[in-house]
């Protein structure tokens, strides 16, 4: 299928062809029949990625500070590799989406095959949208007008939090799309309603609709039209829908309103507000969030579940009910807003004029009849054959492409399948890495025969489904880490594994980084007792981010920290056998990444792992000291390694290579050569199990045994 992409290193818009989105539970498939373009946002964007390098820093300077202390932290190469990486992913443009649903998800009931809906799915052929944020379109409302749904809501939702009665004064600043929308709605609202703009095409079309609209380019005081058409009391309320960043529109939106007036921003605007503008008239300000209540809230938009309507008039798909309702009503025109229709083909006679662009919507139209609903695409024609540690690679997230194929590129490995949801990061990875196909079905890549390895780099609560279904295709798989989530996991990962006489590796690349291997040398092969403190500075992130989830993430602890449970396994040479975590806070809680885990081994080494997310991003991430037999080795950050009371070892620097390359080296060449895995899955076992006993540990406050 086809689908309109932004490219935010060169600033291209590309029509790019992708494998099409598989269903997924909870979601419906649309073929598209109509797209909105949203010339306000998408705009931005366009812009945003043609733009060079110093003026996409100027426009993100807290990007920028992030970026020094990254390099300061680690390094200059490992900083400017993460900011060519996050630049060479590929943005999908569009949110405004009508078509017809030709599949349906497991635990969707209120929508079917065939019906037509509108959701917030990109410009593509095929878009796969989670229920909630797909609505039913009414008998009388065509595919073309109910494009405007998804972006009637964003002006609806800044209504909803104006609260408006009848026969108020709104005043509405920016008469582009989403606010010609938002003041016919207004006016159905009963309001009183003046907008300006100085677009003279866009007041001359809002005053057809109905609308007191100005142009202050014309030598109109803004304040004073709205003093003079309010009996000097005000505006009761102000929407502000435009797009630019001069501070003067919030001080005139202040100036024109009454006394506890209220002021909606939708658009984006400069926000140096002006303090006595506020205090003397008490006024109330308000950002509006997109479509409504559930926005960005993984529960209700990816989960599908919905808040309780008496609790939770307004979500977003009940918005996008009311808009479709509002055109089926006629109580808002459409169609007068709509100047360009554009065969998708064509899509370079919108997106190549956008700068300067006086359109105001314009309806991209795609094929009636497509034979494009493929979910796998060929890429580049290479040649294979089993034996020659083919590679299949399900999972294109950032990690896959910052760290995973460069590896997978330097060694050469014969790279035949990438999987994503979407398919469209699959795609534009398999082209810079020479990939055969990128697809969105997983079993292509499992009943391939030719395939000899599946590496797993999907969300968590996938890993151990995906490894158990790759090994039952007589697949050696490689997952990033952790194995599992749970002992339920991990008992049928073990079980299918031992019977399909295939390898299994987890990504605990670190025993692999030459820092990490110079310290086993320098502690030598005795399995004697060690002291071991290792500390890692791992970041804050948001409590709503998947990694938190436990059914999803399974925490940092069990998603991250095992990490350096493996590491000190390599180091001791010995088993974990009990485990205590305690973690920050006076309250006991299930799941947490500010923690203490004191392991105890059966060598009788005794280890502490700190794992912190509330320290300064601005130093180093990691640090392990060891203390053996008077000796003490001190890691820094995998950059720097310190002996003290070695005969044979001072000091070791290295740039910050945390193993990834040995790693992948030595899996494919054991593959390739049909070796044992390069870690032995006694020591993965164990590792995961004692991330298991951590969290067992924080919820009983109690030592638990493996």
């Amino acid at each position: 299928m086809k689908q309109i992409i932004q490219d935010l290193y060169n600033g291209n818009t590309i029509l790019e062809e992708v494998p099409a989105p598989f269903i997924k539970p909870g979601h419906v498939l649309i073929q598209t029949t109509r797209s909105l373009v949203s010339l306000g946002t998408e705009r931005m964007l366009v812009e945003f990625g043609k733009s060079n390098l110093f003026q996409k820093a100027m426009q993100q300077p807290d990007k920028v500070k992030e970026v020094l202390n990254k390099v300061k932290t680690d390094g200059l190469k490992p900083t400017i590799n993460a900011v060519f990486n996050k630049l060479g992913q590929p943005l999908p443009l569009g949110y405004c989406n009508v078509g017809k649903v030709v599949a349906v998800g497991k635990g969707v009931d209120d929508i079917s095959i065939g019906d037509r809906v509108a959701s917030n799915g990109p410009h593509a052929e095929y878009v796969c949208v989670a229920k909630n944020l797909v609505a039913k379109i009414p008998a009388n409302v065509s595919d073309e007008a109910a494009s405007f749904t998804v972006i009637g809501s964003i002006g609806l939702q800044g209504i909803r939090l104006a609260n408006p009665s009848f026969g108020e004064t709104f005043v509405v600043v920016g008469l582009g799309l989403i606010g010609l929308m938002t003041a016919q709605l207004l006016t159905a609202n009963g309001c009183k309603v003046i907008g300006f703009d100085f677009d003279s095409a866009k007041v001359v079309l809002a005053k057809q609709l109905g609308i007191d609209a100005v142009n202050p380019g014309d030598g109109v005081d803004q304040v004073a039209y709205v003093n003079n058409a309010t009996s000097n009391i005000g505006a009761d309320a102000v929407i502000i829908t435009a797009s630019n960043k001069t501070n003067q529109i919030i001080s005139q939106s202040a100036k024109m309103s009454r006394k506890r007036g209220r002021i909606i921003l939708v658009g984006v605007v400069g926000l140096d507000i002006s303090r006595a503008d506020f205090y003397e008239k008490e006024l109330t300000f308000q950002v509006s969030c997109s479509y409504g209540p559930g926005r960005y809230d993984d529960d209700y938009e990816q989960k599908g579940i919905d808040y309780p309507l008496a609790f939770v008039r307004w979500t977003e798909k009940r918005n996008f009910e009311t808009i479709l309702q509002a055109i089926s009503s006629n109580s808002i025109q459409v169609e007068p807003l709509i100047t360009g229709r554009v065969l998708l083909e064509d899509y370079q006679q919108i997106y190549a004029e956008m700068k300067g662009s006086k359109s105001i919507a314009s309806i991209l139209v795609y094929p009636e009849k497509s034979n494009n609903l493929s979910h796998s695409i060929e890429i580049n024609t290479n040649i294979f054959q089993k034996g020659d540690g083919v590679v299949g690679i399900i999972g294109a997230g950032n990690f896959t492409s910052a760290m995973i194929l460069p590896c997978l590129k330097r060694n050469s490995a014969k790279l035949k399948y990438i999987s994503s949801s979407t398919g469209l990061t699959g795609t534009v990875l398999a082209k810079k890495y020479n990939i055969s196909h990128s697809t969105t079905e997983n079993d292509i890549i499992f009943k391939d025969e030719e395939v000899d390895l599946v590496v797993i780099t999907t969300r968590h609560n996938s890993h151990a489904a995906l490894a158990i279904e790759a090994l039952r295709n007589g697949k050696n798989v490689f997952i990033e880490k952790p194995l599992a989530l749970n002992k339920e996991e991990l008992d049928k990962l073990i079980e299918v594994y031992k019977q399909s006489g295939k390898t299994i590796t987890v990504g605990f690349n670190r025993r692999f980084a030459p820092l990490a291997v110079k310290m086993k040398k320098a502690l030598g092969s005795a399995s004697t007792p060690m002291n071991i403190v290792a500390t890692m500075n791992a970041g804050f992130i948001p409590s709503k981010v998947w990694i938190h989830d436990m059914e999803v993430g399974g925490g940092r602890i069990i998603g991250e920290a095992c990490h350096f449970i493996d590491l000190i396994t390599y180091l001791t040479g010995s088993k974990v056998k009990s485990v205590c975590m305690n973690s920050l806070g006076a309250q006991p809680v299930e799941n947490t990444d500010n923690a203490s885990i004191l392991l105890k081994y059966e060598n009788g080494t005794n280890a502490v792992i700190n794992y912190f997310a509330n320290g300064s991003k601005a130093y180093a991430k990691e640090r392990i000291e060891v203390y053996h037999q008077e000796r003490t080795l001190v890691l820094d950050n995998w950059r720097k390694l310190k002996g003290y009371g070695f005969n044979n070892f001072n000091s070791a620097s290295s740039g910050q290579d945390k193993g990834h390359q040995n790693q992948f080296n030595l899996l494919i060449e054991s593959v390739k050569n049909g070796g044992e895995s390069i870690i032995p899955i006694s020591e993965l076992v164990n590792t995961t199990l004692a991330s298991f006993a951590a969290v067992e540990s924080l919820k009983s406050g109690a030592w638990v045994n493996l």
